[in-house]
């Protein structure tokens, strides 16, 4: 079950103002007992002090209290205002006590041993079916035995306590009333706080296919949520350009297998119209091979970019000589070479090695070289140059061909990327973006410009030794 940030955040803030009421309840219940057992103590010890000198004053030498003179029935009748006392030898022997007293008070021997070295002390009992507070108040050495004497005066607490639970329930109840209140004030409050994040997410929820296009506008002028919606509308944009570059790599995909797939099914219904020779079936296979190694090399191309795409090319790696590998390109495109009287300049560090999945650095050297011939202007110059340095090799190849306009050659490593008409003559424009799949696969990257002489460069960087 998912759980309701709205009901969280009420929740919370109720517990927190329960508790903060709470604790201020507790403060005030303590207080309010403290107050009244002081209201008690000084009643007891006015008390304990008149019998204490009603007792050592008597002219006759007995022990008597200063009291009305009442019965048992009669005292009880007098209720919280009546008061009991009695006096204790140091050894805990009852010696006298109040008149209507039917049993003794009862007595604490840590409190009584307190009281006999000269010290206040107070204590709480059951005197009966009464809850009582007694106050131990130290006399004198009286007697034969001349021990010291201690006259214990008690008080009901059935008023205090009473006052104290009327006092508990209303606080109680005061704590509930403001517990359930804060909590509904808080969920209206917290509904009013998420208010925004659900109109957000009506708008992000309206944003479908017809409607691309559209971006969230709710809340974008407020502090608390203009970061939150520009974050939003940034990851529509970047959706919406995948998802449109997705669709136009896709029919450029389309037509770029098209166009083999129709120029080889031409060539073989034209064979087959009539009864030709054997050259000219030869021509025909011929022609045919080259539309099927065309279309193969097309889909080996889409299938290195979708694995990069999906993040599932593994690299094989192993030891790689790359200047080995750039003089066998050069040595496939030597016809080609030919026939466009281009001059090659290979310059290869013999320290030029490094480990590398030896499949794409072959499919990389050879678009890198393959688009060189390609665009270079007949006669011209492609340079190659392979170096190590810091632990990096640096790979650099220059045509002569027209290069790149300033304003996209940003664009160079595009999916079908065909920025002049002399870049659209041929190709499918896979090439460098196999280059640039390569060269980030293995921890690497590559940049393009143009050259001042003309033409473009393209420079490529790669770690000796890749991460994975």
């Amino acid at each position: 079950m998912r759980k309701s940030l709205r009901f969280e955040l009420a929740s919370r803030y109720a517990a927190a103002v329960a508790l903060g009421i709470l604790l201020v309840a507790a403060i005030g219940y303590l207080v309010l007992r403290e107050a009244l057992d002081r209201q008690i103590n000084a009643s007891l010890l006015s008390v304990a002090s008149i019998q204490a000198s009603s007792v050592t004053d008597d002219p006759s030498g007995e022990m008597r209290f200063h009291e009305w003179d009442v019965t048992a029935e009669e005292a009880v009748s007098l209720g919280d205002f009546n008061r009991y006392a009695q006096i204790w030898s140091e050894s805990g022997e009852s010696l006298l006590r109040s008149q209507y007293l039917t049993i003794d008070l009862p007595v604490d021997s840590v409190a009584l041993i307190q009281a006999a070295s000269g010290e206040f002390a107070w204590s709480e009992g059951r005197l009966g079916d009464q809850h009582v507070r007694s106050v131990f108040y130290p006399l004198g050495r009286l007697g034969e035995s001349h021990e010291r004497h201690i006259i214990q005066v008690a008080a009901p607490l059935s008023a205090r306590d009473r006052t104290m639970r009327s006092a508990g329930f209303f606080l109680s109840g005061i704590v509930l009333l403001v517990s359930v209140g804060s909590f509904l004030g808080s969920w209206w409050l917290a509904g009013k706080t998420v208010r925004p994040v659900n109109e957000i997410i009506a708008q992000a929820e309206g944003i479908t296919g017809d409607r691309q296009g559209a971006r969230i506008s709710a809340y974008a002028e407020t502090r608390e949520f203009a970061s939150l919606v520009q974050v939003l509308n940034t990851m529509l944009s970047r959706i919406d350009d995948a998802f449109e570059g997705q669709k136009r790599f896709t029919a450029d995909a389309s037509h770029e297998l098209r166009s083999p797939l129709t120029a080889l099914r031409g060539e073989l219904e034209l064979a087959l119209r009539r009864d030709r020779s054997p050259e000219e079936y030869r021509r025909v296979i011929h022609s045919s091979l080259e539309e099927s190694v065309r279309l193969s090399e097309l889909t080996d191309d889409l299938l290195t970019l979708a694995r990069s795409d999906s993040g599932v090319m593994k690299l094989r790696l192993e030891a790689v000589d790359v200047g080995e590998r750039i003089r066998f390109a050069v040595g496939r495109l030597e016809t080609r070479i030919s026939e466009k009287q281009l001059e090659m300049s290979v310059d290869l560090q013999p320290a030029a090695t490094g480990v590398f999945d030896a499949k794409l650095i072959d499919q990389m050297i050879w678009n890198l070289l393959d688009n060189a011939v390609k665009f270079s202007r007949p006669g011209g110059r492609i340079e190659v140059g392979a170096t190590v340095s810091d632990q990096r090799l640096l790979l650099n190849v220059a045509d002569s061909g027209p290069g790149i306009p300033e304003d996209q050659i940003d664009r160079t490593f595009d999916r079908f990327s065909r920025t002049d008409d002399a870049h659209s003559a041929e190709g499918t424009g896979l090439g460098l973006s196999i280059v640039r799949a390569v060269a980030e696969v293995h921890g690497g990257e590559v940049r393009a410009s143009n050259r001042p002489t003309g033409g473009l460069l393209l420079r490529v960087t790669l770690p000796l030794q890749p991460d994975s």
